[in-house]
Protein backbone atom coordinates (compact mmCIF):
# COMPACT_ATOMS: atom_id res chain seq x y z
CA UNK A 1 0.00 0.00 0.00
CA UNK A 2 3.24 2.25 0.75
CA UNK A 3 5.00 1.50 -2.12
CA UNK A 4 1.70 1.94 -4.47
CA UNK A 5 0.79 5.18 -2.75
CA UNK A 6 4.40 6.14 -3.56
CA UNK A 7 4.26 5.67 -7.03
CA UNK A 8 0.98 7.79 -7.11
CA UNK A 9 2.56 10.31 -6.12
CA UNK A 10 5.92 10.08 -8.14
CA UNK A 11 3.95 9.74 -10.65
CA UNK A 12 1.73 12.81 -10.65
CA UNK A 13 5.33 14.59 -9.96
CA UNK A 14 6.68 13.24 -13.26
CA UNK A 15 4.21 13.68 -15.42
CA UNK A 16 3.61 17.71 -13.98
CA UNK A 17 7.62 18.10 -14.21
CA UNK A 18 7.50 16.89 -17.38
CA UNK A 19 4.76 19.11 -19.22
CA UNK A 20 6.31 21.77 -18.07
CA UNK A 21 10.15 21.92 -18.69
CA UNK A 22 9.51 21.83 -22.60
CA UNK A 23 7.12 25.23 -22.09
CA UNK A 24 9.52 26.79 -19.90
CA UNK A 25 12.86 26.10 -22.22
CA UNK A 26 10.87 27.74 -24.98
CA UNK A 27 9.62 31.01 -23.13
CA UNK A 28 13.11 30.75 -21.79
CA UNK A 29 14.38 31.33 -25.20
CA UNK A 30 11.73 33.74 -26.63
CA UNK A 31 12.33 36.07 -23.80
CA UNK A 32 15.80 36.07 -22.73
CA UNK A 33 15.30 35.43 -19.08
CA UNK A 34 17.23 34.07 -16.71
CA UNK A 35 14.47 33.40 -13.85
CA UNK A 36 13.12 31.65 -16.34
CA UNK A 37 15.61 29.36 -18.05
CA UNK A 38 16.76 28.46 -14.39
CA UNK A 39 13.31 27.53 -13.66
CA UNK A 40 13.38 25.15 -17.13
CA UNK A 41 16.62 23.46 -15.77
CA UNK A 42 14.68 23.22 -12.46
CA UNK A 43 11.78 20.92 -14.32
CA UNK A 44 14.14 18.80 -16.35
CA UNK A 45 16.00 18.11 -12.96
CA UNK A 46 12.82 17.40 -11.20
CA UNK A 47 11.32 14.63 -14.04
CA UNK A 48 15.08 12.93 -13.65
CA UNK A 49 14.81 12.53 -10.22
CA UNK A 50 10.94 11.73 -10.16
CA UNK A 51 12.50 8.95 -12.52
CA UNK A 52 15.87 7.89 -10.30
CA UNK A 53 13.08 7.59 -7.25
CA UNK A 54 10.32 5.23 -9.47
CA UNK A 55 13.80 3.16 -10.40
CA UNK A 56 14.53 2.94 -6.89
CA UNK A 57 11.45 1.68 -5.62
CA UNK A 58 12.17 -1.17 -8.17
CA UNK A 59 15.40 -1.98 -7.04
CA UNK A 60 14.22 -1.91 -3.19
CA UNK A 61 11.59 -4.16 -4.48
CA UNK A 62 14.34 -7.43 -5.25
CA UNK A 63 13.44 -10.22 -3.48
CA UNK A 64 16.97 -11.27 -0.71
CA UNK A 65 19.23 -13.75 -2.71
CA UNK A 66 22.89 -14.70 -1.75
CA UNK A 67 24.69 -11.65 -2.56
CA UNK A 68 21.71 -9.59 -0.41
CA UNK A 69 20.31 -12.19 2.41
CA UNK A 70 18.30 -8.51 3.78
CA UNK A 71 17.10 -7.48 0.43
CA UNK A 72 17.67 -4.53 -1.59
CA UNK A 73 15.35 -1.94 0.82
CA UNK A 74 18.34 0.26 1.31
CA UNK A 75 18.95 0.78 -2.44
CA UNK A 76 16.02 3.37 -2.07
CA UNK A 77 17.46 5.08 0.32
CA UNK A 78 20.50 5.73 -2.02
CA UNK A 79 18.85 6.85 -4.83
CA UNK A 80 17.13 9.23 -2.68
CA UNK A 81 20.45 10.42 -1.55
CA UNK A 82 21.53 10.84 -5.31
CA UNK A 83 18.02 12.73 -6.15
CA UNK A 84 19.44 15.47 -3.32
CA UNK A 85 23.06 15.31 -5.38
CA UNK A 86 21.07 15.55 -8.42
CA UNK A 87 19.16 19.01 -7.51
CA UNK A 88 21.97 21.10 -5.71
CA UNK A 89 24.36 19.37 -8.60
CA UNK A 90 22.46 20.43 -11.37
CA UNK A 91 19.83 22.62 -10.43
CA UNK A 92 20.76 24.77 -7.37
CA UNK A 93 24.66 25.38 -8.82
CA UNK A 94 23.48 25.84 -12.68
CA UNK A 95 20.65 28.22 -12.09
CA UNK A 96 23.26 31.01 -9.50
CA UNK A 97 25.81 30.38 -11.90
CA UNK A 98 23.25 31.78 -14.62
CA UNK A 99 22.21 34.32 -12.12
CA UNK A 100 25.67 35.52 -11.83
CA UNK A 101 26.60 35.57 -15.57
CA UNK A 102 23.07 37.63 -15.69
CA UNK A 103 23.42 40.14 -13.23
CA UNK A 104 27.18 40.68 -14.75
CA UNK A 105 25.88 41.06 -18.20
CA UNK A 106 22.21 42.33 -17.69
CA UNK A 107 20.14 42.27 -20.86
CA UNK A 108 16.28 43.60 -21.18
CA UNK A 109 13.69 40.28 -20.77
CA UNK A 110 11.36 40.83 -24.04
CA UNK A 111 7.50 39.81 -24.52
CA UNK A 112 7.46 39.44 -20.82
CA UNK A 113 3.57 38.47 -21.15
CA UNK A 114 4.92 34.82 -22.49
CA UNK A 115 7.21 34.43 -18.74
CA UNK A 116 3.22 35.10 -16.94
CA UNK A 117 1.59 32.67 -19.05
CA UNK A 118 4.14 29.86 -18.67
CA UNK A 119 4.98 30.46 -14.74
CA UNK A 120 1.12 30.79 -14.45
CA UNK A 121 0.61 27.33 -15.96
CA UNK A 122 3.84 26.29 -14.06
CA UNK A 123 2.21 26.72 -10.89
CA UNK A 124 -1.32 25.41 -12.02
CA UNK A 125 0.45 22.06 -12.51
CA UNK A 126 3.02 22.44 -9.89
CA UNK A 127 0.12 23.41 -6.93
CA UNK A 128 -1.60 19.64 -8.17
CA UNK A 129 1.82 17.96 -8.04
CA UNK A 130 1.66 19.71 -4.35
CA UNK A 131 -1.34 18.75 -3.41
CA UNK A 132 -1.24 14.87 -4.54
CA UNK A 133 2.16 15.10 -2.57
CA UNK A 134 0.64 16.57 0.34
CA UNK A 135 -2.38 14.28 0.22
CA UNK A 136 0.05 11.28 0.35
CA UNK A 137 2.02 13.13 3.01
CA UNK A 138 -0.80 13.94 5.53
CA UNK A 139 -1.97 10.02 5.08
CA UNK A 140 1.38 8.53 6.40
CA UNK A 141 1.51 11.53 8.96
CA UNK A 142 -1.69 10.68 10.68
CA UNK A 143 -2.21 13.55 12.43
CA UNK A 144 1.30 13.87 13.59
CA UNK A 145 3.26 17.60 13.60
CA UNK A 146 4.95 18.43 10.00
CA UNK A 147 8.29 18.32 11.17
CA UNK A 148 8.13 15.28 13.86
CA UNK A 149 6.33 13.18 10.64
CA UNK A 150 8.94 14.29 8.26
CA UNK A 151 11.98 13.18 10.47
CA UNK A 152 10.71 9.88 11.74
CA UNK A 153 9.50 8.60 8.21
CA UNK A 154 11.06 6.41 6.83
CA UNK A 155 9.55 6.10 3.34
CA UNK A 156 11.44 9.48 1.59
CA UNK A 157 9.69 9.17 -1.62
CA UNK A 158 6.47 10.89 -0.31
CA UNK A 159 8.56 13.47 1.07
CA UNK A 160 10.96 14.22 -1.40
CA UNK A 161 8.46 14.73 -4.30
CA UNK A 162 6.65 17.19 -1.61
CA UNK A 163 9.98 19.33 -1.04
CA UNK A 164 10.78 18.80 -4.80
CA UNK A 165 7.21 20.53 -5.38
CA UNK A 166 7.55 23.39 -2.44
CA UNK A 167 10.80 24.57 -3.78
CA UNK A 168 9.54 24.55 -7.22
CA UNK A 169 6.45 26.81 -6.38
CA UNK A 170 8.65 28.88 -4.34
CA UNK A 171 11.04 28.77 -7.16
CA UNK A 172 8.29 29.33 -9.85
CA UNK A 173 6.72 32.57 -7.30
CA UNK A 174 10.43 33.95 -6.96
CA UNK A 175 10.92 34.26 -11.21
CA UNK A 176 7.37 35.93 -11.68
CA UNK A 177 8.27 38.64 -9.04
CA UNK A 178 11.86 38.93 -10.87
CA UNK A 179 9.97 39.34 -14.16
CA UNK A 180 7.87 41.94 -12.98
CA UNK A 181 10.37 44.38 -11.06
CA UNK A 182 12.52 44.01 -14.12
CA UNK A 183 10.33 44.53 -16.76
CA UNK A 184 8.83 47.37 -14.31
CA UNK A 185 11.51 49.34 -12.88
CA UNK A 186 13.47 48.47 -16.35
CA UNK A 187 16.24 46.90 -14.06
CA UNK A 188 17.37 43.31 -16.15
CA UNK A 189 19.51 42.65 -13.41
CA UNK A 190 16.85 42.13 -10.91
CA UNK A 191 16.17 38.90 -13.27
CA UNK A 192 19.67 37.06 -12.49
CA UNK A 193 19.26 37.95 -8.87
CA UNK A 194 15.86 36.31 -8.63
CA UNK A 195 17.56 32.95 -10.86
CA UNK A 196 20.22 33.36 -7.89
CA UNK A 197 17.75 33.63 -5.36
CA UNK A 198 16.28 30.05 -7.27
CA UNK A 199 19.05 28.34 -6.89
CA UNK A 200 19.39 29.27 -3.08
CA UNK A 201 15.99 27.67 -2.80
CA UNK A 202 17.07 24.45 -4.22
CA UNK A 203 20.72 24.59 -2.24
CA UNK A 204 18.56 24.40 0.80
CA UNK A 205 16.42 21.51 -0.26
CA UNK A 206 19.12 19.75 -1.30
CA UNK A 207 20.81 19.86 1.96
CA UNK A 208 18.00 18.76 3.99
CA UNK A 209 16.69 15.85 1.56
CA UNK A 210 20.44 14.49 1.76
CA UNK A 211 20.70 15.07 5.41
CA UNK A 212 17.07 12.59 5.70
CA UNK A 213 18.42 10.25 3.49
CA UNK A 214 21.74 9.67 4.57
CA UNK A 215 20.62 9.09 8.16
CA UNK A 216 18.12 6.08 6.42
CA UNK A 217 21.18 5.07 4.52
CA UNK A 218 22.95 4.51 7.19
CA UNK A 219 20.99 2.28 9.48
CA UNK A 220 18.58 4.45 11.47
CA UNK A 221 16.62 2.56 14.22
CA UNK A 222 12.78 1.67 14.32
CA UNK A 223 10.53 4.42 15.56
CA UNK A 224 10.34 5.15 18.80
CA UNK A 225 6.56 3.65 19.42
CA UNK A 226 8.10 0.52 17.54
CA UNK A 227 10.84 -0.04 19.83
CA UNK A 228 9.07 0.25 23.07
CA UNK A 229 6.15 -2.22 21.79
CA UNK A 230 8.96 -4.61 21.00
CA UNK A 231 10.53 -4.24 24.80
CA UNK A 232 7.18 -4.70 26.04
CA UNK A 233 6.59 -8.19 24.31
CA UNK A 234 10.23 -9.22 25.25
CA UNK A 235 9.63 -8.62 28.34
CA UNK A 236 6.16 -9.80 29.14
CA UNK A 237 6.96 -13.33 27.62
CA UNK A 238 6.88 -16.06 30.97
CA UNK A 239 10.45 -17.12 31.61
CA UNK A 240 12.14 -14.19 30.40
CA UNK A 241 14.31 -12.75 33.65
CA UNK A 242 15.54 -9.57 31.70
CA UNK A 243 16.06 -7.65 28.26
CA UNK A 244 19.55 -7.47 27.62
CA UNK A 245 19.20 -5.10 24.70
CA UNK A 246 16.73 -4.49 21.78
CA UNK A 247 18.44 -3.31 18.28
CA UNK A 248 16.58 -2.44 15.23
CA UNK A 249 16.83 -1.58 11.52
CA UNK A 250 15.36 -0.46 8.86
CA UNK A 251 15.71 -1.99 5.81
CA UNK A 252 13.53 0.23 4.21
CA UNK A 253 10.17 1.94 4.90
CA UNK A 254 8.35 -1.32 5.89
CA UNK A 255 11.39 -3.41 6.25
CA UNK A 256 12.26 -3.66 9.99
CA UNK A 257 14.73 -5.83 11.33
CA UNK A 258 14.99 -6.56 15.15
CA UNK A 259 17.62 -8.38 17.09
CA UNK A 260 17.09 -9.36 20.64
CA UNK A 261 19.05 -10.55 23.91
CA UNK A 262 17.27 -11.84 26.56
CA UNK A 263 18.16 -13.60 29.50
CA UNK A 264 15.85 -16.41 30.01
CA UNK A 265 15.24 -18.18 33.45
CA UNK A 266 18.23 -20.81 34.19
CA UNK A 267 15.41 -23.58 34.76
CA UNK A 268 13.85 -23.49 31.56
CA UNK A 269 14.53 -26.63 28.87
CA UNK A 270 15.46 -25.76 25.76
CA UNK A 271 12.40 -26.60 24.30
CA UNK A 272 10.66 -24.17 26.74
CA UNK A 273 13.17 -21.51 25.38
CA UNK A 274 12.61 -22.36 21.87
CA UNK A 275 8.73 -22.09 21.94
CA UNK A 276 9.06 -18.71 24.17
CA UNK A 277 11.55 -17.06 21.41
CA UNK A 278 8.70 -18.50 18.51
CA UNK A 279 6.01 -16.98 20.62
CA UNK A 280 7.77 -13.78 21.03
CA UNK A 281 8.45 -13.86 17.32
CA UNK A 282 4.57 -14.14 16.09
CA UNK A 283 4.06 -11.63 18.81
CA UNK A 284 6.26 -8.66 17.60
CA UNK A 285 5.45 -9.49 13.56
CA UNK A 286 1.46 -9.28 14.72
CA UNK A 287 1.56 -5.95 16.56
CA UNK A 288 4.39 -4.36 14.15
CA UNK A 289 3.39 -5.70 10.40
CA UNK A 290 6.65 -3.99 9.47
CA UNK A 291 9.02 -6.17 11.69
CA UNK A 292 10.51 -8.67 8.72
CA UNK A 293 12.66 -10.43 10.85
CA UNK A 294 13.31 -11.02 14.49
CA UNK A 295 16.35 -12.68 15.86
CA UNK A 296 16.90 -14.10 19.25
CA UNK A 297 19.58 -14.20 21.17
CA UNK A 298 19.80 -16.15 24.65
CA UNK A 299 22.55 -15.42 27.46
CA UNK A 300 22.73 -13.89 30.60
CA UNK A 301 22.76 -10.16 31.67
CA UNK A 302 26.72 -10.59 32.62
CA UNK A 303 27.48 -12.35 29.36
CA UNK A 304 25.97 -9.51 27.50
CA UNK A 305 27.33 -7.02 29.26
CA UNK A 306 30.97 -8.23 28.29
CA UNK A 307 30.53 -8.48 25.22
CA UNK A 308 30.84 -4.72 24.89
CA UNK A 309 27.92 -4.19 22.85
CA UNK A 310 25.83 -1.02 22.39
CA UNK A 311 22.33 -1.07 24.06
CA UNK A 312 19.58 0.24 23.24
CA UNK A 313 16.18 0.63 25.40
Amino acid sequence: MAAHSSRTVIFAALAGNAAIAVTKFAAAAATGSSAMLSEAIHSVVDTGNQLLLLYGLKRAARPPDAKHPFGYGLQLYFYTFVVAVMIFGLGAVIAILQGIEKIRHPAEVHTAWINYVVLGVGVLFEGGVWLVALKGFNRERAGRPWFASIRSSKDPTVFTVLFEDTAALAGLGVALLGVFLSETLHMPVIDGIASVVIGAILAGTAFFLAYESQSLLTGEAASHETRVGINRIARAEPGVVSLNQALTMHFGPNDVLVALSLDFEDSLAASEVERAVTHIERAIKRAHPDVTRVFVEAQSFDADRRGGRPHSS
